[in-house]
């Protein structure tokens, strides 16, 4: 085994499918405002890696932090915790 050190897993969901093998995955987060002293919510929204073309666009995955895989995709889909309900 090798000594790298445990990388940085995020649970988002999918907002997008951009390309082949591409997702965008945005997750929620809530910071402090500093003056106000009030939770206030903010989102980013990641592009991933998704290696099978399992996801689709409402699916709650994990993602996880990688090498540099484009210009912008630096996180890769570990797993698909829960698939998006299908309307019709």
């Amino acid at each position: 085994m090798s000594d790298r050190k445990q990388r940085k897993t995020i649970t988002g969901v999918v907002s997008s499918r951009s390309g082949n093998k591409s997702v965008k995955v945005t997750y929620d987060y809530k910071i402090r405002h500093p003056l106000y002293v009030k939770e206030v919510k903010r989102k980013t929204v990641v592009h991933a890696h998704d290696e099978a073309n399992e996801c689709g666009v409402g699916d709650r995955v994990v993602i996880m932090e990688t090498r540099p895989l484009s210009k912008l995709k630096r996180f890769r889909i570990v797993k698909v915790v829960d698939k998006a309900p299908v309307i019709g």
